[in-house]
């Protein structure tokens, strides 16, 4: 990670966080940004105290950075996962997110990372998605957000939400296209072998 001067990505990590919520988006932008380090841009995974964490189903995973030293964000994103469901009512993980709101420029999430910003009242107004199954919990965390149910990722400007799971490989390699070019994220996807064609 030695990009000097680079645009930083961090991807959240906390207790329970869905696997490929974080790692979907992990393989695509740190794919990106180790091949083709002249577009500027560096990923890494932070969590609140730096430790690895457990996810949903058991992986253990490391953290580059804790909250207290990560570098100055350029985008943030927030996974999903049965870990969001207790920072739905967490105070001062709202008040953080709120924070990196007015700081950050591009605040993205994956799955029910959106209903973490919905929570924090980022969402207010505005086109979002989450995972299908908590499509209504969006709609009951705040009334005014235009839930779009049949998209894979909607991108508001300076906030992206991503439906489940393995949307977030969509929205990722969308990140590519909007912050590099369509053909760099062509070169992502063709270097990853990403070309769904699910047996059923």
């Amino acid at each position: 990670m030695s990009n000097h001067g680079a645009k930083q990505i961090g991807i959240l990590l906390f207790p329970d966080v869905e696997e490929l919520d974080a790692i979907g988006p992990w393989e695509v932008l740190s794919s990106w940004t180790r091949n083709f380090p002249e577009d500027g841009w560096q990923v890494f995974c932070f969590s609140a105290d730096g430790k690895p964490v457990t996810c949903a189903k058991g992986l253990v995973v490391g953290a580059h950075h804790s909250m207290a030293d990560l570098p100055a964000l350029d985008v943030l994103l927030h996974p999903g996962g049965q870990g969001t469901r207790p920072q739905l009512v967490d105070e001062q993980h709202l008040d953080w997110v709120r924070g990196q709101s007015r700081s950050v420029p591009l605040m993205t999430s994956v799955c029910t990372g959106s209903l973490v910003y919905a929570a924090a009242g980022l969402l207010t107004g505005r086109p979002a998605t989450t995972h299908w199954a908590s499509l209504d919990r969006l709609k009951e965390l705040d009334p005014t957000i235009d839930v779009r149910a049949d998209d894979r990722f909607v991108d508001d400007g300076d906030v992206i939400t991503s439906a489940g799971v393995s949307a977030g490989i969509d929205m990722a390699l969308h990140l590519v296209s909007r912050l590099a070019s369509p053909e760099r994220a062509r070169q992502v996807r063709r270097g990853i072998q990403y070309d769904p064609q699910p047996p059923v």
